[in-house]
């Protein structure tokens, strides 16, 4: 068989509830990987906390991080990264427009340093992973250099209020998605940025045709990537809007619904 690239969301995806890869999810992947098939993530985290299951699943592949605005390769510096930051301006101006909607915090990132408006433990607690650099303090003055990506953490009620506002008001310089439960936060990063665009620009490199590009995910910023992918597999723990566009639905995070489908597609 052709070799085939696996691209694989984290959350709600690959890991189980507990974030953790199950072991016969683990041991099918190695087992796609020892038929000369590539597998890769594709995820909203940063680097800093996708790099645990990266080293667990042992990949030597390039990896896409904050959406597709961080694209590079973490076992070989001489890959050229792709770093899609917003600019910085229009960062301020996102935090001035949001000023008047009720929200409980703002975290910007850039690559893997963190900075936080307002202090608090809870957002010290999700954004620890990896041990970033923090920065705590009003963003106009913290943040000095373009974010590669913006976070709005509001209340559950307020989200789509606010998320109205940005494509209202921001339409054209900015994309955001919402991540899924149990977080009610806004990813913002630069217009055209997605899981697809760092895929395509990957399976050129790995020299892998669109139609064998196998991709799994359960949130709304996976829709562009099953999209995209000549195969795009949709959990059943996943959203209705992503299901609708998917060529395939597998079991759930917790059931091992990626390695069934690998199993069954691949003949592992």
């Amino acid at each position: 068989m052709k070799p085939h690239l696996i691209v694989l969301d984290l959350d709600g995806t690959l890991l189980t509830d507990e974030k953790k890869i199950s072991e016969k999810t683990k041991e099918t992947l190695f087992k796609a990987k020892e038929a000369g098939h590539q597998v890769m993530i594709a995820t909203g985290r940063p680097f800093r906390a996708s790099q645990l299951y990266y080293n667990e699943m042992m990949l030597t592949t390039p990896i896409v991080n904050f959406n597709g605005a961080l694209i590079h390769h973490p076992k070989n510096i001489g890959w050229k990264m792709l770093h899609s930051p917003i600019d910085i301006s229009v960062v301020h101006d996102v935090v001035d427009s949001v000023d008047k909607y009720q929200y409980e915090n703002l975290i910007a990132e850039v690559k893997d340093d963190v900075f936080i408006h307002n202090e608090d433990n809870r957002m010290m607690d999700i954004f620890n992973m990896g041990d970033p650099r923090v920065t705590i303090g009003n963003l106009r003055g913290s943040l000095t250099e373009d974010p590669t990506s913006l976070l709005i953490h509001a209340d559950e009620g307020n989200v789509p209020i606010i998320r109205d506002h940005l494509a209202s008001v921001h339409a054209e310089l900015i994309d955001h998605r919402r991540w899924g439960a149990p977080f009610h936060i806004i990813e913002i990063v630069r217009k055209g940025l997605n899981k697809a665009v760092g895929i395509s620009h990957i399976a050129k490199d790995l020299n892998i045709p669109r139609d064998r590009i196998i991709a799994f995910g359960d949130e709304d910023n996976d829709l562009e990537m099953l999209e995209y992918a000549g195969v795009g597999v949709a959990m059943s723990n996943g959203i209705d809007q992503l299901k609708n566009i998917a060529n395939e639905i597998t079991l759930s995070n917790n059931e091992d619904g990626i390695a069934k489908f690998l199993i069954e597609r691949l003949k592992l």
